[in-house]
Protein backbone atom coordinates (compact mmCIF):
# COMPACT_ATOMS: atom_id res chain seq x y z
CA UNK A 1 0.00 0.00 0.00
CA UNK A 2 1.46 3.69 -1.06
CA UNK A 3 2.58 5.57 1.78
CA UNK A 4 -0.26 8.46 1.66
CA UNK A 5 -2.82 5.38 1.24
CA UNK A 6 -1.69 4.51 4.79
CA UNK A 7 -1.52 7.40 6.15
CA UNK A 8 -5.28 8.80 5.44
CA UNK A 9 -6.44 4.62 6.28
CA UNK A 10 -4.72 5.53 9.61
CA UNK A 11 -6.50 8.21 9.95
CA UNK A 12 -9.77 6.54 9.99
CA UNK A 13 -8.59 3.49 11.31
CA UNK A 14 -8.09 6.50 14.85
CA UNK A 15 -11.36 7.58 14.34
CA UNK A 16 -13.37 4.30 14.24
CA UNK A 17 -11.68 3.36 17.64
CA UNK A 18 -11.87 6.58 19.12
CA UNK A 19 -15.68 6.57 18.55
CA UNK A 20 -16.80 3.99 21.29
CA UNK A 21 -13.99 5.29 23.63
CA UNK A 22 -15.95 8.85 23.58
CA UNK A 23 -19.59 7.07 24.13
CA UNK A 24 -18.02 5.53 27.27
CA UNK A 25 -16.85 8.68 28.77
CA UNK A 26 -19.81 10.27 28.11
CA UNK A 27 -22.23 7.27 29.32
CA UNK A 28 -19.54 7.48 32.57
CA UNK A 29 -20.12 11.14 32.73
CA UNK A 30 -24.14 10.66 32.79
CA UNK A 31 -23.85 7.77 35.65
CA UNK A 32 -22.16 10.61 37.84
CA UNK A 33 -24.77 12.48 37.33
CA UNK A 34 -26.78 10.03 39.53
CA UNK A 35 -30.51 10.64 38.59
CA UNK A 36 -31.44 8.40 36.81
CA UNK A 37 -35.07 9.85 36.04
CA UNK A 38 -32.96 12.72 34.11
CA UNK A 39 -30.79 10.66 31.87
CA UNK A 40 -32.40 7.34 31.11
CA UNK A 41 -33.22 8.39 27.32
CA UNK A 42 -29.96 9.99 26.93
CA UNK A 43 -27.91 6.86 28.58
CA UNK A 44 -30.37 4.06 26.05
CA UNK A 45 -29.26 6.38 23.12
CA UNK A 46 -25.71 6.30 24.12
CA UNK A 47 -25.81 2.66 24.63
CA UNK A 48 -27.41 2.18 21.28
CA UNK A 49 -24.66 4.61 19.50
CA UNK A 50 -22.08 2.64 21.51
CA UNK A 51 -23.29 -0.68 20.11
CA UNK A 52 -23.42 0.58 16.61
CA UNK A 53 -19.69 2.03 16.42
CA UNK A 54 -18.58 -0.94 17.97
CA UNK A 55 -20.33 -2.66 15.07
CA UNK A 56 -18.80 -0.17 12.61
CA UNK A 57 -15.52 -0.46 14.12
CA UNK A 58 -15.31 -4.66 13.69
CA UNK A 59 -16.77 -3.75 10.31
CA UNK A 60 -13.95 -1.77 9.29
CA UNK A 61 -11.35 -4.17 10.47
CA UNK A 62 -12.80 -6.65 8.23
CA UNK A 63 -12.67 -4.22 5.19
CA UNK A 64 -9.33 -3.07 5.08
CA UNK A 65 -9.16 -3.43 1.81
CA UNK A 66 -11.72 -0.78 0.98
CA UNK A 67 -12.64 2.71 1.25
CA UNK A 68 -15.61 2.52 4.16
CA UNK A 69 -16.24 4.04 7.21
CA UNK A 70 -19.30 5.63 8.81
CA UNK A 71 -20.09 9.00 7.51
CA UNK A 72 -19.31 12.70 9.29
CA UNK A 73 -23.48 13.62 9.11
CA UNK A 74 -24.28 10.08 11.29
CA UNK A 75 -21.82 12.01 13.98
CA UNK A 76 -22.89 14.88 13.73
CA UNK A 77 -26.97 14.63 14.41
CA UNK A 78 -25.67 12.00 16.85
CA UNK A 79 -24.38 14.95 18.84
CA UNK A 80 -27.37 17.09 18.51
CA UNK A 81 -29.49 14.67 19.80
CA UNK A 82 -27.04 14.52 22.66
CA UNK A 83 -27.21 18.30 22.90
CA UNK A 84 -31.41 18.28 22.91
CA UNK A 85 -31.82 15.21 25.46
CA UNK A 86 -28.75 15.31 27.93
CA UNK A 87 -29.80 16.39 31.46
CA UNK A 88 -26.22 17.76 31.63
CA UNK A 89 -23.61 19.32 29.33
CA UNK A 90 -20.96 17.47 30.56
CA UNK A 91 -21.84 14.13 28.68
CA UNK A 92 -21.96 15.74 25.61
CA UNK A 93 -18.31 17.36 26.06
CA UNK A 94 -16.51 13.81 24.66
CA UNK A 95 -18.44 13.50 21.66
CA UNK A 96 -18.14 17.13 20.83
CA UNK A 97 -14.54 17.25 20.84
CA UNK A 98 -14.94 13.81 18.61
CA UNK A 99 -16.94 15.04 15.78
CA UNK A 100 -14.37 18.94 16.09
CA UNK A 101 -11.63 16.77 15.31
CA UNK A 102 -13.30 13.89 12.38
CA UNK A 103 -15.05 17.13 10.79
CA UNK A 104 -11.33 18.78 10.78
CA UNK A 105 -9.99 15.70 9.21
CA UNK A 106 -12.95 14.93 6.58
CA UNK A 107 -14.41 18.44 5.34
CA UNK A 108 -11.38 20.95 6.99
CA UNK A 109 -10.92 24.19 9.44
CA UNK A 110 -13.49 25.84 7.95
CA UNK A 111 -16.33 23.41 8.58
CA UNK A 112 -14.83 22.35 12.05
CA UNK A 113 -15.12 26.20 12.92
CA UNK A 114 -19.02 26.56 11.84
CA UNK A 115 -19.20 23.47 14.01
CA UNK A 116 -17.96 24.86 17.03
CA UNK A 117 -19.48 28.21 16.93
CA UNK A 118 -22.75 26.50 16.29
CA UNK A 119 -22.07 24.29 19.88
CA UNK A 120 -20.56 27.85 21.71
CA UNK A 121 -23.96 28.87 21.12
CA UNK A 122 -25.58 25.76 21.99
CA UNK A 123 -24.06 25.68 25.43
CA UNK A 124 -25.57 29.41 25.61
CA UNK A 125 -29.09 28.64 24.61
CA UNK A 126 -28.80 25.74 27.38
CA UNK A 127 -27.46 28.23 30.10
CA UNK A 128 -30.58 30.58 28.95
CA UNK A 129 -33.13 27.39 28.88
CA UNK A 130 -31.88 26.80 32.15
CA UNK A 131 -32.08 30.15 33.88
CA UNK A 132 -28.62 30.34 34.57
CA UNK A 133 -27.24 33.77 32.62
CA UNK A 134 -27.73 36.30 35.78
CA UNK A 135 -24.35 37.43 36.55
CA UNK A 136 -22.33 35.01 37.63
CA UNK A 137 -24.31 32.51 35.35
CA UNK A 138 -23.25 34.31 32.02
CA UNK A 139 -20.28 34.49 33.16
CA UNK A 140 -19.52 30.73 33.90
CA UNK A 141 -21.57 30.07 30.63
CA UNK A 142 -19.66 32.40 28.42
CA UNK A 143 -16.33 30.77 29.32
CA UNK A 144 -17.70 27.40 29.21
CA UNK A 145 -19.08 28.81 25.38
CA UNK A 146 -15.44 29.96 24.53
CA UNK A 147 -13.78 27.01 26.03
CA UNK A 148 -15.79 25.03 24.05
CA UNK A 149 -15.53 26.49 20.61
CA UNK A 150 -11.44 27.41 21.52
CA UNK A 151 -11.14 23.02 22.68
CA UNK A 152 -13.24 22.17 19.60
CA UNK A 153 -11.38 24.58 17.13
CA UNK A 154 -8.28 23.01 17.80
CA UNK A 155 -9.00 19.74 17.84
CA UNK A 156 -10.25 20.43 14.53
CA UNK A 157 -7.15 22.40 13.65
CA UNK A 158 -5.10 18.87 14.26
CA UNK A 159 -7.77 16.97 12.15
CA UNK A 160 -7.27 19.61 9.09
CA UNK A 161 -3.66 19.41 9.55
CA UNK A 162 -3.66 15.63 9.31
CA UNK A 163 -5.99 15.99 6.65
CA UNK A 164 -3.73 18.43 4.36
CA UNK A 165 -0.41 16.24 5.60
CA UNK A 166 -2.31 13.04 4.02
CA UNK A 167 -3.11 14.64 0.37
CA UNK A 168 -0.07 16.74 0.25
CA UNK A 169 2.00 12.53 0.35
CA UNK A 170 -0.36 11.59 -1.78
CA UNK A 171 0.31 14.33 -4.30
CA UNK A 172 4.16 13.65 -3.64
CA UNK A 173 3.25 10.41 -4.21
CA UNK A 174 1.34 10.57 -7.80
CA UNK A 175 4.29 13.06 -8.09
CA UNK A 176 7.45 10.67 -7.95
CA UNK A 177 5.62 7.97 -9.78
CA UNK A 178 5.38 10.17 -12.61
CA UNK A 179 9.79 9.90 -13.39
CA UNK A 180 9.89 6.60 -13.85
CA UNK A 181 13.54 5.20 -15.80
CA UNK A 182 11.63 2.66 -18.07
CA UNK A 183 9.15 5.15 -20.02
CA UNK A 184 12.27 7.76 -20.81
CA UNK A 185 13.31 11.17 -19.60
CA UNK A 186 10.62 12.88 -22.39
CA UNK A 187 7.69 11.31 -21.16
CA UNK A 188 8.78 11.00 -17.57
CA UNK A 189 8.86 15.01 -16.92
CA UNK A 190 6.08 15.18 -19.72
CA UNK A 191 3.82 13.36 -17.09
CA UNK A 192 5.92 15.08 -13.78
CA UNK A 193 5.24 18.44 -15.24
CA UNK A 194 1.49 17.80 -15.86
CA UNK A 195 0.90 16.75 -12.74
CA UNK A 196 2.71 19.96 -11.25
CA UNK A 197 0.11 22.19 -13.30
CA UNK A 198 -2.93 20.20 -12.45
CA UNK A 199 -1.86 20.66 -8.80
CA UNK A 200 -1.73 24.06 -8.47
CA UNK A 201 -4.15 24.95 -11.04
CA UNK A 202 -2.65 26.10 -13.92
CA UNK A 203 -2.32 25.54 -17.74
CA UNK A 204 1.17 25.57 -18.41
CA UNK A 205 4.70 24.28 -16.63
CA UNK A 206 7.81 24.46 -17.61
CA UNK A 207 11.56 22.81 -16.73
CA UNK A 208 14.56 24.57 -17.07
CA UNK A 209 17.70 22.71 -16.68
CA UNK A 210 20.82 24.02 -16.71
CA UNK A 211 23.91 21.76 -18.30
CA UNK A 212 27.17 22.93 -17.13
CA UNK A 213 28.92 20.54 -18.69
CA UNK A 214 27.37 21.36 -22.32
CA UNK A 215 27.09 25.18 -21.63
CA UNK A 216 23.72 24.92 -22.43
CA UNK A 217 20.23 25.55 -21.33
CA UNK A 218 17.38 22.91 -22.05
CA UNK A 219 13.76 23.57 -21.50
CA UNK A 220 10.62 21.64 -21.26
CA UNK A 221 7.32 23.32 -21.62
CA UNK A 222 3.97 21.33 -21.10
CA UNK A 223 0.38 22.50 -21.70
CA UNK A 224 -2.12 20.71 -19.41
CA UNK A 225 -4.36 17.92 -21.16
CA UNK A 226 -1.31 17.36 -24.31
CA UNK A 227 0.00 14.08 -25.00
CA UNK A 228 2.20 14.48 -27.77
CA UNK A 229 5.86 14.18 -27.03
CA UNK A 230 7.93 16.17 -25.41
CA UNK A 231 10.87 17.86 -26.96
CA UNK A 232 13.07 20.24 -25.01
CA UNK A 233 14.19 23.79 -26.21
CA UNK A 234 17.85 24.10 -26.74
CA UNK A 235 18.98 27.11 -25.74
CA UNK A 236 22.70 28.52 -25.57
CA UNK A 237 24.12 29.50 -22.23
CA UNK A 238 23.97 33.04 -22.06
CA UNK A 239 19.84 33.08 -23.58
CA UNK A 240 18.85 30.75 -21.15
CA UNK A 241 19.84 32.40 -18.01
CA UNK A 242 17.08 34.58 -18.37
CA UNK A 243 14.61 31.69 -17.40
CA UNK A 244 17.12 31.07 -14.43
CA UNK A 245 16.45 34.33 -12.83
CA UNK A 246 20.14 35.36 -12.77
CA UNK A 247 19.14 33.82 -8.66
CA UNK A 248 19.29 30.34 -8.41
CA UNK A 249 18.63 30.91 -4.31
CA UNK A 250 15.55 33.15 -4.88
CA UNK A 251 12.26 31.37 -4.63
CA UNK A 252 9.53 33.40 -6.45
CA UNK A 253 5.80 33.68 -7.07
CA UNK A 254 4.25 36.86 -9.50
CA UNK A 255 0.44 37.54 -9.63
CA UNK A 256 0.59 39.98 -12.04
CA UNK A 257 2.71 41.80 -14.98
CA UNK A 258 1.72 45.12 -15.75
CA UNK A 259 0.97 47.96 -14.01
CA UNK A 260 1.09 47.40 -9.96
CA UNK A 261 3.18 44.12 -10.08
CA UNK A 262 2.07 42.31 -6.69
CA UNK A 263 5.03 39.31 -6.19
CA UNK A 264 6.81 37.75 -3.36
CA UNK A 265 9.33 35.40 -2.56
CA UNK A 266 12.57 34.88 -0.25
CA UNK A 267 16.16 33.22 -0.25
CA UNK A 268 15.13 28.96 -0.21
CA UNK A 269 18.39 28.58 1.79
CA UNK A 270 17.91 31.96 4.64
CA UNK A 271 13.70 31.82 4.23
CA UNK A 272 14.71 35.66 4.48
CA UNK A 273 12.52 38.12 2.10
CA UNK A 274 14.09 39.36 -0.97
CA UNK A 275 13.97 42.79 -0.90
CA UNK A 276 14.40 43.06 -5.07
CA UNK A 277 12.30 39.90 -6.79
CA UNK A 278 13.72 39.04 -9.92
CA UNK A 279 11.22 39.72 -12.76
CA UNK A 280 11.16 37.15 -15.71
CA UNK A 281 9.50 39.02 -18.32
CA UNK A 282 12.09 39.06 -21.10
CA UNK A 283 12.28 35.21 -20.80
CA UNK A 284 8.27 34.43 -20.23
CA UNK A 285 6.88 37.06 -21.79
CA UNK A 286 6.95 34.77 -24.91
CA UNK A 287 3.81 32.61 -26.59
CA UNK A 288 1.86 32.00 -24.58
CA UNK A 289 1.83 35.32 -22.77
CA UNK A 290 1.84 34.67 -18.49
CA UNK A 291 -0.76 36.78 -16.24
CA UNK A 292 1.04 35.27 -13.28
CA UNK A 293 4.07 32.69 -12.34
CA UNK A 294 5.41 30.53 -9.56
CA UNK A 295 9.20 29.24 -9.32
CA UNK A 296 11.29 26.96 -7.42
CA UNK A 297 14.77 25.23 -7.75
CA UNK A 298 15.61 21.56 -7.75
CA UNK A 299 19.52 20.63 -7.21
CA UNK A 300 21.72 18.10 -8.49
CA UNK A 301 24.62 17.04 -5.76
CA UNK A 302 23.17 19.88 -3.63
CA UNK A 303 23.87 22.45 -5.70
CA UNK A 304 21.16 24.21 -8.08
CA UNK A 305 20.91 22.59 -11.87
CA UNK A 306 17.52 24.53 -12.58
CA UNK A 307 14.32 26.02 -11.72
CA UNK A 308 10.32 24.59 -12.03
CA UNK A 309 7.35 27.13 -12.93
CA UNK A 310 3.91 27.09 -13.06
CA UNK A 311 2.13 29.73 -15.11
CA UNK A 312 -1.38 31.48 -15.52
CA UNK A 313 -3.18 30.20 -12.39
CA UNK A 314 -6.61 30.43 -12.00
CA UNK A 315 -6.35 32.54 -9.00
CA UNK A 316 -3.89 34.29 -7.19
CA UNK A 317 -0.67 32.73 -6.00
CA UNK A 318 -0.32 32.57 -2.12
CA UNK A 319 2.95 31.74 0.23
CA UNK A 320 1.49 28.25 1.00
CA UNK A 321 1.58 27.60 -2.71
CA UNK A 322 5.19 28.53 -2.76
CA UNK A 323 5.78 26.69 -0.13
CA UNK A 324 4.02 23.46 -1.77
CA UNK A 325 5.98 23.97 -4.70
CA UNK A 326 9.31 24.62 -2.74
CA UNK A 327 8.61 21.15 -1.15
CA UNK A 328 7.74 19.42 -4.27
CA UNK A 329 10.80 20.37 -6.10
CA UNK A 330 12.42 19.27 -3.06
CA UNK A 331 11.42 15.46 -3.14
CA UNK A 332 11.94 15.60 -7.16
CA UNK A 333 15.42 16.63 -6.92
CA UNK A 334 16.94 12.84 -6.37
CA UNK A 335 14.63 11.09 -9.37
CA UNK A 336 15.11 13.72 -11.40
CA UNK A 337 18.92 13.59 -11.11
CA UNK A 338 18.77 9.62 -11.31
CA UNK A 339 16.74 10.31 -14.71
CA UNK A 340 19.73 12.68 -16.22
CA UNK A 341 22.64 10.82 -15.01
CA UNK A 342 21.41 7.28 -16.63
CA UNK A 343 20.92 9.80 -19.62
CA UNK A 344 24.45 10.81 -19.17
CA UNK A 345 25.75 6.85 -19.18
CA UNK A 346 23.14 6.26 -22.02
CA UNK A 347 24.88 8.72 -24.16
CA UNK A 348 28.58 7.55 -23.06
CA UNK A 349 27.24 3.40 -23.47
CA UNK A 350 25.92 5.34 -27.27
CA UNK A 351 29.34 6.74 -27.95
CA UNK A 352 31.16 3.66 -26.71
CA UNK A 353 29.55 1.39 -28.68
CA UNK A 354 29.58 3.62 -31.65
CA UNK A 355 33.16 3.89 -31.16
CA UNK A 356 33.53 -0.16 -30.89
CA UNK A 357 31.48 -0.45 -34.27
CA UNK A 358 34.14 2.28 -35.88
CA UNK A 359 37.11 0.61 -35.08
CA UNK A 360 35.63 -3.11 -35.81
CA UNK A 361 34.75 -1.94 -39.34
CA UNK A 362 38.15 -0.17 -39.73
CA UNK A 363 40.33 -2.83 -38.58
CA UNK A 364 38.38 -5.34 -39.83
CA UNK A 365 36.57 -5.44 -42.98
CA UNK A 366 37.27 -1.79 -43.86
CA UNK A 367 41.09 -3.44 -44.16
CA UNK A 368 40.17 -6.27 -45.70
CA UNK A 369 38.47 -4.68 -48.64
CA UNK A 370 41.58 -2.39 -49.15
CA UNK A 371 43.44 -5.77 -48.99
CA UNK A 372 41.24 -6.77 -51.93
CA UNK A 373 41.15 -4.17 -53.93
CA UNK A 374 45.23 -3.82 -54.13
CA UNK A 375 45.38 -7.70 -54.87
CA UNK A 376 42.94 -7.34 -57.87
CA UNK A 377 44.84 -4.56 -59.48
CA UNK A 378 47.84 -6.80 -59.38
CA UNK A 379 45.84 -9.80 -60.60
CA UNK A 380 44.84 -7.57 -63.38
CA UNK A 381 48.08 -6.72 -64.23
CA UNK A 382 49.00 -10.66 -64.53
CA UNK A 383 45.80 -11.40 -66.05
CA UNK A 384 47.03 -11.75 -69.80
CA UNK A 385 50.23 -13.78 -69.47
CA UNK A 386 49.45 -16.12 -66.25
CA UNK A 387 46.07 -16.98 -66.20
CA UNK A 388 46.50 -20.12 -63.89
CA UNK A 389 47.60 -17.86 -61.11
CA UNK A 390 44.82 -15.18 -61.87
CA UNK A 391 42.88 -17.83 -61.41
CA UNK A 392 43.98 -19.17 -58.10
CA UNK A 393 44.38 -15.86 -56.72
CA UNK A 394 40.97 -15.33 -57.51
CA UNK A 395 39.41 -17.87 -55.66
CA UNK A 396 41.88 -16.96 -52.83
CA UNK A 397 39.75 -13.67 -53.13
CA UNK A 398 36.37 -15.01 -53.30
CA UNK A 399 37.22 -17.04 -50.10
CA UNK A 400 37.99 -13.74 -48.24
CA UNK A 401 35.26 -11.80 -49.54
CA UNK A 402 32.54 -14.87 -48.20
CA UNK A 403 34.86 -14.71 -44.49
CA UNK A 404 34.54 -11.20 -44.20
CA UNK A 405 30.61 -11.27 -45.30
CA UNK A 406 30.12 -13.93 -42.51
CA UNK A 407 31.87 -11.85 -40.27
CA UNK A 408 29.74 -8.47 -41.17
CA UNK A 409 26.61 -11.08 -40.82
CA UNK A 410 27.98 -11.51 -37.41
CA UNK A 411 28.49 -8.30 -36.85
CA UNK A 412 24.84 -6.90 -37.85
CA UNK A 413 23.23 -9.41 -35.49
CA UNK A 414 25.37 -8.32 -32.44
CA UNK A 415 23.69 -5.21 -33.30
CA UNK A 416 20.47 -6.11 -33.22
CA UNK A 417 18.48 -5.64 -29.20
CA UNK A 418 18.01 -8.72 -27.45
CA UNK A 419 14.67 -9.44 -25.49
CA UNK A 420 16.20 -11.56 -22.68
CA UNK A 421 13.94 -12.56 -19.43
CA UNK A 422 15.34 -13.70 -16.08
CA UNK A 423 14.53 -17.19 -17.00
CA UNK A 424 15.66 -17.23 -20.38
CA UNK A 425 19.10 -15.83 -19.63
CA UNK A 426 20.77 -19.05 -18.68
CA UNK A 427 19.86 -20.89 -21.98
CA UNK A 428 20.61 -17.97 -23.99
CA UNK A 429 23.94 -17.55 -22.66
CA UNK A 430 24.47 -21.43 -23.15
CA UNK A 431 23.49 -21.16 -26.70
CA UNK A 432 26.23 -18.07 -27.68
CA UNK A 433 28.45 -20.53 -25.71
CA UNK A 434 27.87 -23.03 -28.48
CA UNK A 435 27.59 -20.77 -31.52
CA UNK A 436 30.99 -18.98 -30.02
CA UNK A 437 32.78 -22.38 -30.22
CA UNK A 438 32.25 -23.70 -33.54
CA UNK A 439 32.69 -19.99 -34.84
CA UNK A 440 35.67 -19.28 -33.23
CA UNK A 441 37.66 -22.16 -32.33
CA UNK A 442 37.96 -21.30 -28.45
CA UNK A 443 37.39 -23.60 -25.96
CA UNK A 444 34.41 -21.80 -23.53
CA UNK A 445 33.37 -23.39 -20.16
CA UNK A 446 30.17 -21.80 -19.05
CA UNK A 447 29.65 -22.21 -15.54
CA UNK A 448 26.03 -21.16 -13.80
CA UNK A 449 25.24 -21.78 -9.84
CA UNK A 450 21.40 -22.21 -10.97
CA UNK A 451 19.05 -22.83 -13.65
CA UNK A 452 17.55 -19.72 -13.84
CA UNK A 453 18.49 -16.00 -12.03
CA UNK A 454 16.03 -14.17 -9.76
CA UNK A 455 16.50 -10.73 -11.36
CA UNK A 456 15.17 -7.95 -13.23
CA UNK A 457 14.88 -8.04 -16.87
CA UNK A 458 16.65 -5.25 -17.31
CA UNK A 459 19.37 -6.38 -15.77
CA UNK A 460 19.31 -9.55 -17.21
CA UNK A 461 19.70 -8.48 -20.03
CA UNK A 462 22.53 -5.99 -19.59
CA UNK A 463 24.13 -8.83 -18.32
CA UNK A 464 23.92 -11.23 -21.36
CA UNK A 465 25.51 -7.91 -23.58
CA UNK A 466 28.37 -7.74 -21.61
CA UNK A 467 28.89 -11.47 -21.55
CA UNK A 468 28.32 -11.58 -25.44
CA UNK A 469 30.52 -8.61 -25.34
CA UNK A 470 32.91 -9.55 -23.74
CA UNK A 471 33.64 -12.69 -25.69
CA UNK A 472 33.83 -11.28 -29.10
CA UNK A 473 36.57 -9.09 -27.52
CA UNK A 474 38.81 -12.14 -26.37
CA UNK A 475 38.19 -13.40 -29.92
CA UNK A 476 39.43 -10.45 -31.67
CA UNK A 477 42.10 -8.96 -29.37
CA UNK A 478 43.25 -11.25 -26.52
CA UNK A 479 44.84 -14.42 -28.92
CA UNK A 480 43.48 -16.98 -26.05
CA UNK A 481 42.99 -20.65 -26.40
CA UNK A 482 40.15 -20.60 -23.70
CA UNK A 483 37.83 -18.94 -21.91
CA UNK A 484 35.74 -19.69 -17.94
CA UNK A 485 32.54 -17.38 -17.64
CA UNK A 486 31.31 -17.96 -14.21
CA UNK A 487 27.69 -16.74 -13.29
CA UNK A 488 26.62 -16.82 -9.71
CA UNK A 489 23.73 -14.95 -7.62
CA UNK A 490 23.07 -14.92 -3.86
CA UNK A 491 20.34 -12.79 -2.44
CA UNK A 492 22.18 -9.42 -2.95
CA UNK A 493 23.74 -9.48 -5.88
CA UNK A 494 24.63 -11.44 -9.54
CA UNK A 495 28.32 -11.75 -10.26
CA UNK A 496 29.29 -12.67 -13.64
CA UNK A 497 33.04 -13.26 -14.07
CA UNK A 498 35.04 -13.90 -17.11
CA UNK A 499 38.27 -15.49 -17.23
CA UNK A 500 41.07 -16.08 -20.43
CA UNK A 501 44.44 -17.02 -21.11
CA UNK A 502 45.03 -14.79 -23.67
CA UNK A 503 47.09 -11.75 -23.82
CA UNK A 504 45.61 -9.55 -20.91
CA UNK A 505 45.48 -5.75 -21.22
CA UNK A 506 48.23 -3.39 -21.37
CA UNK A 507 48.56 -2.53 -17.44
CA UNK A 508 49.11 -5.20 -14.83
CA UNK A 509 47.18 -5.49 -11.79
CA UNK A 510 43.64 -5.44 -10.46
CA UNK A 511 41.67 -1.75 -10.99
CA UNK A 512 37.64 -0.72 -10.31
CA UNK A 513 36.05 1.09 -12.71
CA UNK A 514 35.95 4.26 -11.42
CA UNK A 515 40.45 3.93 -11.50
CA UNK A 516 39.80 2.51 -15.67
CA UNK A 517 37.95 5.76 -15.95
CA UNK A 518 40.83 7.99 -14.76
CA UNK A 519 43.25 6.05 -16.40
CA UNK A 520 41.06 5.87 -19.32
CA UNK A 521 41.87 2.14 -19.42
CA UNK A 522 39.33 -1.13 -20.13
CA UNK A 523 36.07 -2.12 -22.46
CA UNK A 524 34.21 1.33 -22.35
CA UNK A 525 30.94 -0.24 -23.12
CA UNK A 526 31.02 -2.88 -20.58
CA UNK A 527 31.82 -0.57 -17.95
CA UNK A 528 28.59 1.66 -18.82
CA UNK A 529 26.59 -0.93 -19.49
CA UNK A 530 27.12 -2.17 -16.04
CA UNK A 531 26.71 1.47 -14.27
CA UNK A 532 23.17 1.54 -16.03
CA UNK A 533 22.08 -1.05 -13.95
CA UNK A 534 23.87 0.00 -10.04
CA UNK A 535 26.34 -2.46 -10.90
CA UNK A 536 30.40 -2.49 -11.29
CA UNK A 537 33.52 -3.68 -13.38
CA UNK A 538 36.51 -4.60 -11.80
CA UNK A 539 39.21 -5.80 -14.03
CA UNK A 540 42.23 -8.14 -13.38
CA UNK A 541 45.23 -8.32 -15.76
CA UNK A 542 47.99 -9.93 -16.10
CA UNK A 543 50.41 -8.91 -19.52
CA UNK A 544 50.47 -12.25 -21.48
CA UNK A 545 48.98 -14.88 -18.87
CA UNK A 546 45.36 -13.32 -19.44
CA UNK A 547 42.59 -11.50 -18.01
CA UNK A 548 39.25 -11.64 -15.83
CA UNK A 549 36.37 -9.44 -15.92
CA UNK A 550 33.98 -9.05 -12.54
CA UNK A 551 30.82 -7.86 -12.83
CA UNK A 552 28.68 -7.21 -9.76
CA UNK A 553 25.39 -6.27 -9.95
CA UNK A 554 23.10 -5.36 -6.49
CA UNK A 555 20.04 -7.16 -6.53
CA UNK A 556 18.70 -4.68 -3.41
Amino acid sequence: MPSHEAERRRLERQMAIARPVVQLAALAALVELRRPQDSARTVSFLAGYLVLSLVVLGVEHLARGRDWHLPLVVDLLALAVLVAWSPSMAAVWFPYLFVAYATGVRWGLRWGIWLCGIFSAAVLMRAYETGELHWLGAVTSVGLAAGAFAGGAGLGLLGDRGRRHAAENEFLARLTATIQVEQGMSESLRLMLDELAREFLCPIALLVYRDAELERVFLWRVKVGLSERLVPENLPFFHGQSYLLDDLNASVAWNGVSGDRKGFGWNRNTREPLKVLPFPEAALGENPPWRSLMTAVFTQQGEPAGRVFVLNAVRPFTASDLERLERSVTVLGPPLENLYLLRHLRARAIEGERSRISRDLHDGILQTLLSIEMQLDVLRRKLPGAADQAAAGLAALQQTVRNETAELRHLVTDLRPVRVQSADLVDLMRGFAERFRNDSGLGVDLLVNSAEVQAPDRVCRELFQIYREALNNIKKHAKASHVVVKLSQDDSRVVLVVDDNGDGFSFAGSFSGDELDRLRLGPISIKERARTVGGSLTVESSPGHGARLIIEIPLG
